[in-house]
């Protein structure tokens, strides 16, 4: 059974949240599902959700306050990262961290960081077993 069902986020304006979060979810293999008050994209049984802010006006979300804080994607290569930081750079993101190692997590974790309009962080990273590295 999977950790998590889905993860909801809310969103200031749903159409330029879909312009910025379409191609990445996409490129992560996700299939996307309209619906008459948001969207959501998933694969298999995990599902990412938008929809519109109940209060207009209220972000966007700064990192570093109670709430939300990442969101990271696993992938199977250090391309993969370098791919969809690029695609999440051409939907609009923002960078905060360009692809690159962190060798303070372990000498294996390749990641970039990249934020939305809303504030709205994700995380791609590659972190393979120390076995597959070294293998």
């Amino acid at each position: 059974m999977a950790l998590f069902d889905h993860v909801s986020i809310s969103v200031e304006d749903l159409s330029r949240s879909l312009a910025q979060f379409d191609p990445v979810m996409t490129a992560l293999g996700c299939t996307r599902l309209d619906a008459d008050n948001g969207v959501s994209w998933y694969r298999g049984r995990e599902e990412l959700v938008l929809l519109p802010a109940r209060e207009r006006g209220t972000g966007p979300h700064r990192h570093g306050r109670v709430g939300w804080q990442h969101l990271a994607f696993a992938v199977d290569s250090r391309d993969e990262v370098d791919r969809l930081h690029a695609i999440a750079m051409d939907a609009g993101w923002t960078a905060v961290r360009d692809p690159k190692p962190y060798p303070r997590f372990n000498d294996r974790y390749y990641a970039s960081f990249v934020e939305d309009d809303n504030g709205i962080r994700f995380e791609f990273m590659h972190n393979p077993p120390q076995d597959e590295a070294t293998g």
